[in-house]
């Protein structure tokens, strides 16, 4: 086992100390600025960075012990570029109707629960329900210090197996919901041109501002070249909902682009990329037996009620741990 200076020696690169004290540094001259809080949303993420950077700065100075320091570990595994950022996290109901309509409304809820014990700020901005209960479909915005980095670890399949509360027959129902989770990269706005893009407006069908079933305020936005589909109806204007749906569009055709680079490096490496959406990635199983299971990483727990409250972490930390390690593994490779 290493001792606990060589952890720490590690540790300091890993976390990016140096560049940490950088970014408050750049941090502290931008809150300095007289006009700081005239955009109070962007000004509050920043100060949220901010007191983060500083927790962590602080914690890695104080830190003596081996125990101490692993504690400190889990945020080296929050490394990759968009780690840091905020989180736009999308619901797709499966085939089989309500059934798959109502677990995709369980799932929404479990983020939304997470989200909210991480304090975390979470906005459902558009949501479109099922024909008897549940939804179809719904877009979910959280806000908050490594939202991406932690929520990442939910792409893909999820399923269900229950007994159906919609069988009259107390039948067992297998259901499944996608969940498609992407950083938010509103930098990339720049590059929409407005002629690839159709706009339509609607009345909104879900909760908003006063008044939001009674105008044509949620808009659609389609953007031509890539096919693309963005809807927003939880704010109180069309200008408003516009422009969130224009970030989430700037935000889907950023991890687009790089998806297709990191496909094609794969492609020229020779590495065989698996089709992720093809098998659920969790299983969820409330009857017979009690448990939740992670196919990835094989981690499981007997008390689905708490999990599907939002208490995620233990998954996540399981999944994050996987892929650190396969990362080192194909770094030792390519050199």
């Amino acid at each position: 086992m290493e001792s606990t200076r060589e952890l720490k020696e590690k540790l300091f690169s890993t976390l990016g100390i140096e560049s940490k004290k950088a970014r408050v540094a750049q941090i502290e001259k931008e809150i300095a600025q007289p006009n700081f809080w005239e955009n109070r949303e962007k000004a509050t993420a920043i100060t949220q960075e901010l007191s983060h950077l500083n927790d962590i700065l602080k914690l890695f100075a104080q830190a003596e012990s081996y125990e101490q320091l692993l504690a400190l570990e889990k945020e080296s595994l929050l490394s990759d570029k968009h780690d840091s950022k905020n989180a736009i996290v999308s619901l797709h109901a499966g085939a089989g109707g309500t059934e798959a309509q109502d677990w995709a409304q369980m799932l929404l809820r479990m983020y939304v629960r997470f989200a909210q014990k991480k304090g975390w700020l979470c906005n459902i901005v558009e949501q479109s329900p099922g024909e008897e209960a549940g939804i179809k479909s719904a877009t979910l915005e959280v806000k908050g210090v490594n939202a991406f980095g932690y929520l990442k670890a939910e792409n893909g399949v999820h399923r269900l197996v229950r007994i159906s509360p919609f069988d009259a027959d107390k039948a067992r129902h297998t259901s499944f919901a996608l969940v498609d989770v992407i950083p938010e990269l509103g930098e990339a706005l720049g590059k929409i041109e407005e002629k690839d893009i159709r706009v339509d407006v609607y009345k909104a069908s879900g909760h908003g501002g006063q008044g939001v079933n009674t105008t044509d305020s949620a808009v659609r936005l389609t953007h031509k070249p890539s096919g693309i589909v963005v809807s927003v109806q939880n704010e109180r204007s069309q200008l408003q909902n516009k422009a969130v749906a224009m970030k989430i569009l700037a935000s889907r055709l950023q991890s687009l682009e790089e998806a297709k680079q990191k496909d094609e490096k794969a492609r020229l490496r020779g590495q065989h990329l698996p089709v992720e959406w093809g098998s659920q990635i969790r299983s969820y199983v409330l009857q017979p037996y009690q448990q939740v299971k992670d196919h990835r990483t094989d981690y499981t727990s007997s008390n689905p009620t708490a999990v599907l409250d939002g208490d995620l972490d233990a998954f996540i930390n399981a999944y994050l741990q996987k892929e650190a390690t396969q990362s080192i593994r194909k770094e030792k490779n390519v050199r």
